[in-house]
């Protein structure tokens, strides 16, 4: 039996009101009476009542079907000759026929804390008819179905596990962002440029499934490859991203070959002579804030050279401000820029490099985000190093020797510039 009637979701006045009904009457009244009292509100309900009802009266649906099975059962509410069980009848809680069931259950589920240590479930995903199972090892008797009810009652649920540890301290964490963020505000006071650069995910082009969904003709979705081989693809994209935090446009460098940090300075520097010198006529300096790794790393001896070279060229200060190891995802490139690239193309087979193009150059917000998109196509080489007599002459201040996290590159350096 289901209440098939349509009800509109109960409001929190609404609920309350209930709440208080059934709190108030329902120790008053018999087994018997209960169940038909809390079948009359859920039916009143419409759909989804039962489980409305349940859940304030903190019974079973069960239950309240059996109310309502009583109630359309012809002449069962005038019934008086019906057994009403005594309080306390009725079948014993699971927990107190085989007392310890709950703390087995807890030491299974938790055996890093309350468990063996060489329990074979602390190395498996526990489902509840293997928690069912290792029970049975103990002498308790328990079904899986018995087991997650227990679960529930002992308020456990399924969870993912969740990032929650980063890589640096909280108070090292909180300082440098407090410092980035009172620096991009100084720039942008001054007029002076500041961004935000990293690369996005490297994608497969040619005719792969992307993950997400499009509108399409119902029973024809679009058909792809198989398999992601890479030896079927066109190439490989490379998405280096330069992110205007004042104007909220983005740059993107479409690279063909490898993610290197010369790659990355080329992108900014053709982000300047496009588009950056025009919105900053007068700029003398440029703020960059990139993440500690990949090929802008604070480690990486080429992005500080390359940087060199991109400053006397360009005759700008080049200030450089790293985020805290394992805080990439507070980049605003990520969430301003290319969270809105992946929406954009999600569910689109990237088939080709100007399709990857069209997609990016096609991305936009309500808010005015705008974002331009070129290739590179210049083969950049893997494992340059940067010898330690160059390296030392770079014009480099720092301004916390210890952490080397923030530095300003001045335009005094003259080798390899040409």
């Amino acid at each position: 039996m289901r209440l098939a009637q349509e009800s509109p979701r109960m409001d929190e006045y609404d609920e309350r009101r209930l709440r208080e009904k059934i709190e108030t009457l329902l120790p008053a009244l018999n087994e018997r009476q209960q169940r038909l009292f809390l079948a009359v509100e859920a039916r009143s309900l419409g759909r989804g009542g039962v489980s409305t009802v349940a859940r304030i009266a903190e019974v079973s649906r069960e239950t309240v079907y059996r109310g309502l099975r009583d109630i359309e059962r012809p002449g069962s509410i005038l019934d008086a000759d019906e057994t009403v069980r005594q309080e306390g009848g009725g079948r014993k809680p699971a927990t107190e026929k085989q007392p310890g069931l709950a703390d087995a259950i807890r030491a299974i589920v938790e055996p890093e804390t309350k468990g063996d240590p060489m329990s074979p479930l602390l190395w498996t995903c526990k489902s509840t008819r293997q928690i069912s199972d290792a029970l049975k090892t103990q002498g308790f008797t328990a079904s899986h179905q018995l087991v997650g009810r227990l679960l529930n009652d002992l308020g456990y649920s399924l969870q993912a596990n969740v990032k929650t540890y980063e890589g640096s301290s909280p108070e090292i964490r909180d300082v440098q962002f407090q410092y980035i963020n009172s620096m991009v505000l100084e720039f942008q006071a001054a007029g002076q440029p500041a961004i935000s650069v990293d690369t996005k995910k490297k994608e497969l082009v040619g005719n792969f499934k992307n993950s997400g969904r499009e509108f399409r003709p119902k029973g024809k979705p679009t058909e792809t490859n198989c398999h992601d081989f890479p030896s079927q693809a066109e190439g490989k994209a490379i998405p280096y991203g330069v992110y205007d935090v004042t104007n909220n446009q983005g740059w993107v460098s479409v690279g063909t070959s490898h993610d290197t940090a010369e790659f990355a300075v080329a992108t900014v520097e053709s982000w300047w002579y496009s588009v950056g010198r025009q919105l900053y006529p007068d700029a003398t300096k440029l703020l960059i804030a990139a993440d500690s790794g990949g090929s802008n790393g604070v480690r990486v001896r080429l992005w500080k050279l390359e940087l060199a070279k991109f400053a006397q060229r360009s005759g700008l200060e080049i200030t450089v401000c790293h985020l805290p190891p394992g805080t990439s995802k507070w980049n605003k490139i990520e969430h301003r820029l290319f969270s809105f690239i992946s929406i954009n193309w999600r569910g689109r087979p990237l088939t080709s490099y100007q399709v990857v193009l069209s997609l990016i150059a096609a991305t936009a917000t309500k808010t005015g985000l705008s974002v331009k998109s070129v290739l590179d196509e210049k083969n950049y080489q893997k494992g340059i190093e940067v010898p330690d007599d160059i390296f030392n002459i770079l014009p480099i201040t720092y301004k916390n020797e210890d952490s080397k996290l923030n530095y300003t590159i001045k335009t005094g350096f003259k080798l390899g510039c040409a």
